[in-house]
């Protein structure tokens, strides 16, 4: 069974279910969260947009309430007719009722909705219009109601929606109450309050507006949180949590898990509106998406399960036939093949299997063939090894003999050809020598030129001592003066003197050594064919001319040990010589510091 759970069936089956059944799970989350998002950024906005229109309700509605009030308080005749309401004649006291009770009814009949103008002046005097069998509350001074028209120091006042009249003891429907102070504009002085009272039908449709669900409950709120009004005889909830003020011009969404509550304030009156509509009402939308993804997500899982099954065993399969095959290999047959149709991955798994077979096959039967010839090379190579020191010791025996003779000349083209000897032919502490060395070495090369030349060449050389000790590739210089010497200055006539230097100078940090000949040059074809092989190294510059694959070799080398910007130059001309530039760079100086006291 820990086997089973350990094969890339099942491991691959596991991965692909967990990692699809995340990607639903993840899908499904996301989605749920914008859609709760987006959900309660509509309720936001449509109770916005209700507070909005309630707000443009009440502002219309209070607003010609405020001015119905003023067309009693600046009536003159009628503030007029309150101040001398009393006289000591019947009859003027008679026509000044009637006169004020036409006036309260022109005002009444101007309105549909109002429901009685009480006005009572500061002499206990009552005026009434409206209901005709009207009964006054004689108590009404110690009332809430009456105190605050009074504080309002000639403001409207609004009291509120009332479910009878605050005054007229008869009057049973519902009202919605409001008033002011009058005053003497003569000698600005209170004479009395006059006390509106109309249908509260136009206040509870606007605050209808503002019910999210029909279960929504809405308050409108006066000063310090008195209700004004309600859409339900329900007593409010708590709202102590909310803030004691609402802010101006903004609406407050409060959402949760029980109840969702708006409120806000109105710009115009010491109002607020508040409602509270029930958690589940709103969450209606929420529930359905929540019931769909329920469903949907274990549909998509199982169905992620039914594929993570098909592609673990379409790839596992196949592996297991691999297998198969290579534990045959394992016993030593190489004579079976793998046949399968899979993912292109797989189909090249086998094809590569099937050809490492076959190649395993054919380099078995070459070791066995290439075994005995092997071992035959190696006997021929201990047989014709031969010891370098014998040639050196030869060459130097050669040495003393002609010296002996007084053959001195004779003698140091021998001793010079051993040194090139020994130098050329020990490589195995690296291919890099300092320049004092290939100077040196250069040195016995142009004695063995010089004594077959027969002094038809004059060499000067000269580098500076700062630079001897930089590391260059072994036998850099040699090979250059060899061409110089073979192609440049052996083919001028007798008569004319060759000439090689050998210069070195510095720019820019780069040193740049220089062989210059004054031989017969290179023509423009040959010197062109050069060029490209030293810039593409895969291209031959000829067969042996101008030192061929030597150049080639040499501008490798360089270019392995210092870089790309690093190598040979070479500028010819036919007639006028040849020149030929080995650029290396110079070590980097070190920085020295100074440091002082501070």
């Amino acid at each position: 069974m820990l086997r089973r759970f350990q094969s890339i069936q099942y491991r691959l089956f596991v991965l692909f279910l967990l990692s699809m059944s995340g990607i639903v799970l993840a899908v499904s989350l996301l989605f749920y969260n914008r859609t709760t998002v987006q959900f309660n950024d509509k309720v936001s906005e449509l109770a916005r947009k209700n507070v909005s229109q309630t707000a443009g309700l009440f502002e219309l509605l209070l607003g010609s309430y405020n001015s119905l009030s003023k067309s009693i308080s600046n009536n003159m005749d009628l503030v007029r007719l309150l101040t001398t309401d009393h006289s000591d004649l019947p009859a003027v006291n008679y026509i000044n009722e009637r006169t004020i009770t036409n006036i309260l009814g022109a005002i009444y009949y101007s309105r549909e909705d109002l429901i009685g103008i009480h006005v009572i002046t500061d002499t206990g005097k009552v005026y009434n219009y409206g209901n005709y069998m009207n009964v006054v509350d004689t108590h009404y001074e110690q009332t809430e109601w009456y105190r605050e028209i009074q504080k309002s120091a000639g403001k409207i006042a609004w009291l509120g929606v009332y479910p009878h009249s605050v005054i007229d003891q008869v009057e049973t429907r519902p009202v919605f109450a409001f008033g002011r102070q009058l005053y003497d504009l003569d000698e600005h002085k209170p004479i009395g309050i006059v006390l509106f009272e109309a249908e509260p039908r136009s206040v509870l449709s606007a605050l209808h507006n503002l019910r999210l669900s029909t279960n929504s409950q809405v308050y409108l709120l006066g000063h310090e949180n008195r209700i004004v009004s309600a859409t339900s005889s329900d007593p409010p909830p708590d709202l102590r949590n909310l803030e004691q003020q609402v802010p101006e011009e903004d609406v407050i969404v409060d959402r949760s898990n029980e109840r969702v509550v708006i409120a806000s304030k109105l710009p115009f009156a010491d109002w607020s509106v508040i409602s509270v509509t029930p958690g589940e009402d709103l969450n209606v939308e929420l529930a359905q998406t929540q019931r769909y993804l329920f469903i949907v997500a274990p549909i998509l899982i199982m169905l992620s399960a039914l594929i993570a099954s098909i592609v673990s065993r379409g790839i596992s399969h196949p592996l297991k036939r691999v297998i198969r095959e290579m534990k045959r290999v394992e016993t030593g047959n190489f004579r079976h093949t793998v046949n399968i149709t899979s993912y292109e991955e797989v189909n090249q798994l086998a094809t590569s299997f099937n050809h490492m077979v076959r190649r395993i096959a054919e380099l078995i039967e070459l070791v066995r063939v290439s075994s005995v010839s092997e071992k035959n090379a190696e006997l021929h190579a201990l047989q014709t090894q031969v010891n370098p020191h014998f040639l050196y010791n030869t060459l130097d025996m050669i040495y003393w003999m002609l010296d002996e003779k007084g053959q001195d000349q004779l003698g140091e083209v021998v001793l010079s050809l051993s040194h090139m000897f020994r130098y050329s032919s020990h490589w195995e502490e690296g291919a890099d020598v300092s320049l004092r060395e290939e100077v040196e070495q250069v040195g016995h090369y142009l004695t063995i030129i010089q004594a077959r030349l027969e002094g038809r060449v004059a060499v000067d050389v000269y580098i500076e001592d700062r630079w001897l000790d930089i590391r260059v590739p072994k036998m850099t210089l040699q090979p250059l003066i060899e061409n110089a010497v073979k192609h440049g200055l052996e083919p001028l006539h007798a008569d004319t003197g060759g000439k090689l230097l050998v210069r070195a100078e510095e720019y820019d940090g780069v040193l740049s050594l220089h062989i210059i000949d004054n031989g017969v040059g290179m023509e423009y074809e040959r010197w062109e064919v050069v060029q490209i092989a030293l810039a593409e190294p895969g291209k031959q510059a000829g067969s042996g001319q101008a030192g061929g694959i030597g150049l080639q070799n040499l501008n490798l080398r360089l270019r392995h040990m210092f870089g790309e910007e690093y190598g040979l130059r070479i500028s010819s001309a036919p007639g006028a010589g040849t020149t030929v530039t080995v650029n290396v760079p110079l070590p980097q100086k070190e920085e020295k510091h100074e440091y002082s006291d501070s």
